[in-house]
C-alpha cells in the first residue's frame, strides 16, 4: 500500500521531517503520536503533496507507484485523502454543496449512513466550517474524507479540540472506515482517541522530526502517559 523510505521534508529552509521510514499495508490503521512540533502534520502534508512543504530526500510509493513529487490532485485520484487539522472557513459556500459535489464525483452510495454516524445533517445548511465548533469541524472534515471512499486516509489530529461526545462519534466513524477496507494514518498528540479505536495495527512515536519507535499500543502509550514524550524517548533509548 504505502512505503516511505528515508523521507526528509523541509518547510522553507528548515528540515522538519528527518529520515522517516514507514510501511502501511492494506486495511491497516497506524497511529503516529508525538508532541506538538515533532513533524507529524508536516509528514502528512508531504504524503498528500501539499505545496507548503518540500521533499528534500527519500521516496513515497503508493501501490508501487512513485508519488514522491506528483501533485495533490493526482494523489486524490489514486485514492489518498487528507482530513486537515484546521480546515479553512469559506463563506458563501454551503457545506451541503460540497457534499453533493463529492457524492456525485466519488459515487458514494452509503453517504446517508455515514452522515448519521458523524451527525452532520444539522450542518448542511451552514457555510463551510464557518462558526463550526471544534467537534463540528472535525466531524464535517472526516465526513468529506469518508465520502471519497479512500484507499488511504490521512487524519491530522481528529481528536484535538473536541468534547467527549464528539470524540466518541469520531472514533466510531474511524472504526467504520477501517471496516470498509481503508488504510489509515492517524496523527495525535494527546492519544485520547486510542482507547476508543477497535483496532490499531501499529503505533509510531515521532520526536524531533524522526520516528524513534514503532510497536503495538501497549508497548509505547503507557510510557508516554506516565513519563511524557521526552521521558518515554529517554527510556526507549536505554533499551
Amino acid at each position: 500500500m504505502l512505503k516511505v523510505t528515508d523521507l526528509e521534508v523541509c518547510v522553507g529552509d528548515k528540515k522538519i521531517v528527518k529520515n522517516v521510514n514507514l510501511i502501511v499495508g492494506n486495511n491497516e490503521l497506524h497511529v503516529i503520536i508525538g508532541p506538538n512540533g515533532s513533524g507529524k502534520s508536516t509528514l502528512l502534508s508531504a504524503l498528500m503533496g501539499l505545496p507548503r512543504v518540500k521533499i528534500c530526500n527519500g521516496s513515497i510509493l503508493f501501490n508501487d507507484v512513485d508519488i514522491t513529487y506528483i501533485p495533490p490532485y493526482e494523489r486524490v485520484k489514486l485514492g489518498i485523502a487528507l482530513a486537515h487539522q484546521n480546515p479553512p472557513s469559506i463563506r458563501g459556500v454551503k457545506f451541503s454543496e460540497i457534499v453533493k459535489n463529492m457524492i456525485k464525483r466519488c459515487g458514494c452510495s452509503d453517504y446517508t449512513i455515514m452522515s448519521k454516524i458523524l451527525r452532520v445533517d444539522d450542518l448542511m445548511s451552514r457555510d463551510l466550517f464557518v462558526g463550526f465548533s471544534g467537534g463540528e469541524r472535525k466531524r464535517a472534515e472526516l465526513y468529506l474524507v469518508m465520502l471519497q471512499n479512500p484507499k488511504l486516509a490521512l487524519l491530522d489530529e481528529p481528536d484535538s479540540g473536541v468534547d467527549i461526545e464528539s470524540l466518541n462519534i469520531i472514533a466510531n466513524a474511524i472504526n467504520s472506515l477501517v471496516k470498509r477496507g481503508s488504510s489509515i494514518i492517524l496523527v495525535t498528540h494527546s492519544g485520547s482517541i486510542l482507547s476508543k479505536l477497535e483496532r490499531v495495527d501499529r503505533v509510531h512515536l515521532m520526536f524531533d522530526g524522526s520516528i524513534v519507535y514503532s510497536g503495538i499500543t501497549n508497548e509505547i502509550v503507557p510510557l508516554v502517559f506516565k513519563y511524557g514524550f521526552r521521558g518515554a524517548v529517554e527510556r526507549i533509548k536505554k533499551y
